[in-house]
């Protein structure tokens, strides 16, 4: 898990708890904020997997690179 995926859960469950809040407390600013909060964290966990998805690649392909040079 890189450091994008990590924040972006931390972000996400913050938004959401914020959004909730709000909504008990009918506060729509607070509401508004943890919803933009919630999704700003579903994009860096996207981000995230996606780096990792290029970094597991790029290792594949050095690992059959290396094997495909061996006699």
């Amino acid at each position: 898990m890189n450091k994008n995926k990590a924040k972006g859960i931390v972000d996400e469950a913050a938004g959401r708890t914020k959004r909730q809040a709000g909504e008990w407390t009918g506060n729509a600013s607070t509401q508004v904020k943890g919803g933009v909060q919630e999704i700003k964290g579903k994009v860096e966990k996207a981000v995230g997997g996606l780096q990792d998805a290029a970094e597991d690649a790029r290792h594949k392909h050095a690992n059959e690179n290396a094997s495909a040079r061996r006699p």
